[in-house]
């Protein structure tokens, strides 16, 4: 059995990497933690007005795939990020 003899170090010397281990390993951790963003829902006339169109014309583009309708309890919704990307810079 090895035989371990600490004499002339002290107590914050033999704490330190302690200390440097947990920052390390707290830091890791606080990557993994990043808080994620908040997915925003629009009404179909939020989406209209948005979009400046009739709701006939975004009941079409749904139906023919140019914007995804979430339907929750009820309601029809469409996700914020879906509008975004729907929109096509010329």
């Amino acid at each position: 059995m090895k035989k371990v003899q600490l004499i002339t170090i002290t107590p914050e010397d033999l704490n330190q990497p302690i200390f440097d281990y947990i920052d390390k390993k707290f830091d890791e951790l606080k990557l993994h933690l990043q808080p994620q963003q908040q997915t925003k829902y629009l009404t179909r006339l939020e989406v209209c007005e948005l979009l400046n169109v009739s709701l006939v014309t975004l009941h079409t583009w749904n139906k023919n795939g140019k914007l995804k309708a979430y339907g929750i309890g009820g309601r029809v919704l469409y996700l914020q990020e879906d509008i975004d990307n729907a929109i096509i810079k010329l």
